[in-house]
């Protein structure tokens, strides 16, 4: 079975899929790639399944070493990824020989990278996905993120490297965007115009406390009184909450499944792989678009995503 060796892990590498749908009943939130849209693009390039995992590295790539060899791309932000010294653009497959080294170092643009390799990382599901929840310590390998020397068992595959690429025009099409679009919250009735004025003309900074969990936000604050406490419910990724102090919080993958905070607002499917690539000190907007335009935008990124122009051979 091919390998791949843990040289140095990077700042925080957790092996990632779609996450685990379905058990939010449970207590047992989602999970997965923060970046979704980068993980199935990164899977089609070396000709897995979408939901295969893969690893996702934040803000600082590892050093992986490949003894059995390996085909892999990287999606998402550009690391800098250099092969035995050699550069690794992103967006494109390539075949790592046995033995070969890939270095990664820091993101030059957006928060996260993954590492795809045909056949998948190999390790035991919970709960049916091998996505990573670091903050119960469940999934992935032994619950937590790399460190050094770790070993990562690479799934069976067969096949030579057909190279492929993902156009300049489609990734400008998925680019993630700073300007967030949200549907009105289940408790958007709650807050007066001028507090949602304050929030829809505001500019946002993610605060440097962000996590999997949610995305803290610095900036205007939503006026005392807009905001009560309520009784806990169930909450969707992308939610908005205005907590204690007025400041939102944008719900994330390993977010809590009841919250007792009013919700303003929830980011729509089709942007949510744009919150996986915020770094802290990244500013953003909200704007506003009703139910069937985020189920419009939604299935014009799925047939983007399905089409055959997708990925080019290279």
């Amino acid at each position: 079975m091919s390998e791949i060796l843990v040289l140095a892990p990077g700042l925080l590498t957790t092996v990632q899929d779609p996450g685990r749908e379905g058990f939010g009943p449970l207590g047992v939130s989602p999970s997965g790639a923060a970046d979704g849209v980068s993980l199935r693009i990164g899977n089609r390039l070396v000709g897995n399944a979408e939901g295969v995992a893969a690893l996702e590295m934040t803000l600082l790539g590892g050093t992986f070493q490949f003894p059995q060899g390996a085909i892999a791309a990287l999606t998402g932000s550009d690391f800098g990824a250099m092969l035995d010294g050699v550069p690794i653009a992103p967006w494109n497959s390539f075949e790592a020989k046995p033995g070969q080294t890939l270095r990664l170092g820091p993101t030059g643009s957006g928060a996260r990278c993954y590492l795809c390799v045909r056949g998948g990382v190999d390790v035991k599901p919970f709960l049916g996905s091998a996505s990573t929840h670091l903050l119960s310590g469940l999934g992935g390998y032994d619950g937590r993120a790399l460190r050094k020397g770790d070993v990562l068992n690479i799934g069976a595959s067969s096949g030579s490297l057909r190279k492929r690429a993902v156009p300049q025009k489609t990734l400008a099409r998925l680019a993630p965007r700073r300007v967030l679009r949200v549907t009105a919250g289940p408790q958007g009735d709650w807050f007066p115009e001028a507090s949602q004025r304050i929030f829809y003309e505001s500019t946002y900074r993610v605060a440097e406390e962000s996590n999997r969990m949610g995305l803290r936000l610095e900036g205007a604050a939503i006026p005392e009184g807009a905001h009560g406490e309520m009784i806990s419910e169930g909450v969707s990724l992308g939610a908005i909450q205005i907590a204690a102090g007025g400041l939102p919080i944008i719900l994330f993958v390993e977010q809590q499944t009841t919250g007792g905070y009013a919700k303003i607002a929830n980011v729509i499917s089709a942007d949510l792989h744009s919150l996986g690539q915020l770094r802290p000190r990244d500013e953003i907007r909200f704007e506003r678009v009703d139910f069937d335009a985020a189920r419009r935008l939604l299935i014009e990124q799925e047939e983007l995503l399905a089409s055959d122009k997708l990925i080019v051979e290279s």
